[in-house]
């Protein structure tokens, strides 16, 4: 199974410019937490599915 995804760093206050940029850091942590929850959402899938996979019980 694949490492768990890790949250990106949130930017400190004082590492924007507070020049307008575009993209400005905090639209691209925006855009990173985004890709981070889509991995985290697939991930969490993988790990129950490889959770559930012996624990179907006895079959008879």
């Amino acid at each position: 199974m694949p490492p768990k995804p890790v949250a990106p760093p949130t930017p400190d206050i004082n590492d924007c410019c507070g020049n307008g940029c575009d993209p400005c850091i905090f639209d691209l942590h925006a855009a990173a937490m985004e890709q981070y929850r889509a991995e985290l959402k697939a991930w969490l899938a993988l790990a129950g599915q490889t959770a559930d996979a012996g624990a179907g019980g006895p079959s008879f």
